[in-house]
């Protein structure tokens, strides 16, 4: 589910930072960019993992920043396929699933991978799975365990169009994950 990712940039310590110990600042500076984003075809950056080697520090021409080339290790969650995971519910349509885990939230199950004998109920918003004249309800909020299928990357492109620009960002997430409740084991965790 993490994995650690070897990265190489160019960090820039403002003059607001200076009295902060070097490593200190430079830790700072790579999580402000890049925890909480996705690098294509890498995955969910979490946090700066370690530093394992950073330059001599070079002023810049008029600004005062410093620059520092740094190399260091990033902690990624990118779950492998086929990796079973633990989430909740967050809505439900006649698709499917969507589920979320404390902090990734574009995960869907499609309802061709729900199991057999499971119906959608529109009056209830939730799908139902009819076992021997029972019926168990995917409720919303509620914990379940699903199989990773696969992964889905959009590529952001920067765009001048404005707010149909930001609404489509919005709509399309750069890192998504199709999951499955197929198997036995996986659906909502009260049922096993």
């Amino acid at each position: 589910m993490f994995i650690l990712t070897k990265i190489a940039d160019l960090v820039q310590i403002p003059p607001s930072q200076f009295e902060q110990h070097s490593r200190v600042a430079i830790e700072n500076n790579i999580n402000a960019k890049y925890s909480n984003r996705v690098i294509q075809k890498i995955g969910l950056c979490i946090c700066m993992y370690d530093l394992l080697w950073a330059s001599e520090g070079l002023i810049g021409h008029g600004n005062g920043l410093v620059n520092v080339n740094v190399e260091f290790r990033m902690v990624v969650f990118r779950p492998f396929k086929g990796e079973t995971l633990f989430g909740t519910i967050s809505s439900a349509n006649p698709e499917g699933l969507k589920i979320r885990t404390d902090f990734f939230e574009e995960i869907f199950v499609s309802y061709k991978e729900l199991p057999e004998n499971t119906e959608y109920d529109h009056n209830e918003k939730a799908w139902v799975w009819v076992v021997d004249e029972d019926r168990m309800h995917y409720d919303k909020n509620e914990m379940v365990r699903f199989q990773v299928l696969d992964e889905t990357w959009n590529d952001q492109l920067p765009d001048s169009g404005g707010q149909e620009a930001l609404d489509r960002a919005r709509s399309v997430p750069p890192y998504a994950l199709k999951g499955s409740m197929f198997k036995e084991g996986l659906g909502v965790c009260l049922w096993w």
